[in-house]
């Protein structure tokens, strides 16, 4: 599985444990393309997967807009702190009492000046964290099924190696190039039909209920 770099490097010893954790989980998804994983809840609030989600986020542009709770990846670090934020979060994982707020709707404009805007969903920072936690879980075992021919979204793609691929078949013959996209599908996706997908790797039940909310 490629290498995200997006993974913070300021904890050497959180980004050795996941990626090795990824590494093992994307070779066991790799040789065995029925195999369905029974024990990833216990990765997802894995002391480490929950520190290089916190990384994630808050690297990310949105770590300054804060959820409905008001707080700003900034403001936990300073008012709670990273390490007792992280720790309530993971007992919370643990024993279940942990439940996801209802995101803050914001409208911003759509790219190209049309006028157009669309919807933003902001969660809260610990349901960013818990998002990126499943993140690293699930993405290595999925990896395994994706074609070498898909690259939206995935760690190690960048839509200028779909350009590089679309000139290498432009220079052996072919003429055309079709661009597509699904009218808002994030918002009409069938999370049914999603989510028994998610079961045909996934069966620890444990895990599925937060792969619905993500």
């Amino acid at each position: 599985m490629p290498e995200d770099t997006s993974l913070n490097s300021e904890d050497p010893s959180s980004r050795a444990r996941v990626l090795e954790m990824q590494t093992k989980l994307h070779h066991w998804a790799t040789a065995d393309p029925s195999r369905r994983f029974d024990d990833l809840f216990n990765l997802v609030h894995d002391p480490a997967t929950l520190t290089m989600a916190f990384a994630r986020v808050a690297g990310n542009q949105g770590a300054r807009t804060p959820g409905v709770d008001g707080l700003t990846v900034i403001e936990v670090e300073e008012r709670i702190g990273t390490p007792g934020f992280l720790h309530d979060l993971r007992a919370a994982l643990k024993d279940g009492s942990f439940r996801p707020l209802p995101v803050r709707e914001r409208k911003i404009p759509k790219p190209g000046g049309s006028g157009k805007v669309r919807s933003l969903g902001i969660p809260t920072v610990a349901d960013r964290v818990v998002q990126a936690a499943l993140k690293l879980v699930l993405e290595p075992v999925f990896e395994a099924d994706f074609t070498p021919v898909s690259y939206g979204f995935r760690p190690g793609r960048r839509a200028q190696d779909a350009i590089a691929e679309i000139h290498h078949f432009g220079t052996n013959g072919y003429r055309w190039v079709l661009d597509a996209d699904i009218e808002a599908c994030f918002d009409r996706i069938d999370h049914v039909a999603l989510m028994d997908r998610v079961r045909t790797r996934v069966k620890d039940k444990r895990v599925l209920p937060w792969s619905r909310r993500s």
